[in-house]
C-alpha cells in the first residue's frame, strides 16, 4: 500500500476549517487518504471519543461573550465552557467563543442554538469536535437573550457578560447599569418580582443569623447588631409605614424636640427606617442597589435622571 502524501497546504486548510493542531491535521489526512471531508469526520470522532471519556468533567472555567444585533434591540449573552483557566484564556478559544455568539444572536434559546449550522455540523457537533482539539470537555454552559428598545451590554475580562434592556436609545445609561449588572450580580429588576415566600424564608433566615451572632457578641459583651422586623420594601405596607411613623415621633416626642420641626425631621428618619428595612432590596434588586459610580443614588434614581427606565437585564458568568 502505498505512503499517502498531504501537502502543507492541505494540513493548514484542514488547520484553518477545524482549529486543530498541525500534526493532528496532517495524521487525520493521512488516515483519511488525503479526503478533507473524510478527515474532519476523522477529527470528529477524535472529539466524540474525548468527550465521552470527559463527559463527568467539570467545566466551570472558560469565556464569556455577548453580541448585539446592528440596532441594539436584541441582545445575546453566552458562556463558553472548559475545563482549565490555561485554555479559557487561549486566543484560539476566545475566538470561538466569540464565532458561538455570533450565531447565537440569530435564535431566542439554548436547544435551537445548539442545532443551527455551523460550517456544514451542528453547534453542538463543533463542540464535541473542538473537545477532541482541545483536550477538554467543552460546552455551552449559559445562554441568555434579551429583547427591547435599546439593548446595552458590558463584558468583564471575557468572564462576566451583562445585558440590560432600555425603553429608549441611551449608550451611557446601558453600558452604566450593564457595568452595575456585571459588577453586583442582582437577581431581579425590582423587589415586586420577589415571591412572598421567599421573601419570608430568607428574613426568617437572616433574623436568626443575627440572634446568632448576638449571642457571641453577648458573651464577649460586644455591642448586639440591630435584629430587623423587615428585610424588603414589599413587607413595608402603608400600615407598617404608619406605625413606624408614629414611632419616629414618639421618639422625637421623648427627646423634647419642639413638635413644629418634625416635620424637618421626620423624613430623614423614614429614610433610615426603609434603608435599614430593605436589606434584601438592596443586595438583589437592580434598581434598590446603590449605583457603583455614585454610591449616594440607587440605579433607578439614576436611570430617571437620563429619562429613561430599564425594562429587563441578563447575566452570565463562568462557574
Amino acid at each position: 500500500m502505498s505512503e499517502v502524501k498531504i501537502s502543507a497546504a492541505q494540513v493548514n486548510e484542514l488547520r484553518k476549517a477545524t482549529g486543530a493542531g498541525m500534526m493532528d491535521c496532517k495524521k487525520a489526512l493521512v488516515e483519511a487518504g488525503g479526503d478533507f471531508d473524510k478527515a474532519i469526520d476523522v477529527l470528529r470522532k477524535k472529539g466524540q471519543k474525548v468527550a465521552e471519556k470527559r463527559a463527568d468533567r467539570d467545566s466551570s472555567e472558560g469565556a464569556a461573550a455577548v453580541r448585539i444585533n446592528a440596532d441594539n434591540t436584541v441582545g445575546v449573552a453566552i458562556v463558553l465552557g472548559c475545563e482549565t483557566d490555561f485554555v479559557g484564556k487561549n486566543e484560539s478559544f476566545l475566538a470561538l467563543a466569540g464565532q458561538f455568539a455570533d450565531i447565537a444572536l440569530n435564535f431566542d434559546n439554548k436547544e435551537d442554538f445548539l442545532a443551527a449550522d455551523f460550517g456544514g455540523m451542528t453547534v453542538a457537533e463543533k463542540l464535541v469536535e473542538q473537545t477532541g482539539v482541545v483536550g477538554e470537555k467543552l460546552e455551552i454552559n449559559a445562554f441568555e437573550r434579551l429583547e427591547a428598545p435599546y439593548v446595552g451590554s458590558y463584558v468583564h475580562i471575557n468572564k462576566i457578560g451583562a445585558l440590560v434592556g432600555l425603553s429608549e436609545k441611551e449608550e451611557t445609561v446601558g453600558k452604566d447599569v450593564a457595568m452595575q449588572v456585571a459588577s453586583m450580580g442582582a437577581t431581579s429588576l425590582s423587589y415586586k418580582d420577589f415571591d412572598p415566600a421567599f421573601v419570608a424564608s430568607e428574613t426568617e433566615a437572616r433574623i436568626a443569623v443575627i440572634e446568632k451572632d448576638n449571642i457571641e457578641l453577648g458573651r464577649l459583651g460586644k455591642t448586639l447588631k440591630n435584629v430587623p422586623q423587615y428585610i424588603s420594601m414589599s413587607q413595608l405596607t402603608p400600615e407598617v409605614i404608619a406605625q413606624a411613623e408614629e414611632a419616629a415621633k414618639a421618639e422625637l416626642k421623648a427627646e423634647g424636640k419642639p413638635e413644629q420641626i418634625w416635620d424637618k425631621i421626620l423624613p430623614g428618619k423614614m429614610d433610615r427606617f426603609i434603608s435599614d428595612n430593605t436589606t434584601l432590596d438592596q443586595e438583589q434588586c437592580l434598581l434598590d442597589q446603590r449605583f457603583i459610580k455614585d454610591e449616594k443614588v440607587t440605579v433607578e434614581a439614576y436611570v430617571a435622571t437620563k429619562n429613561v427606565t430599564v425594562t429587563d437585564f441578563k447575566r452570565v458568568s463562568l462557574g
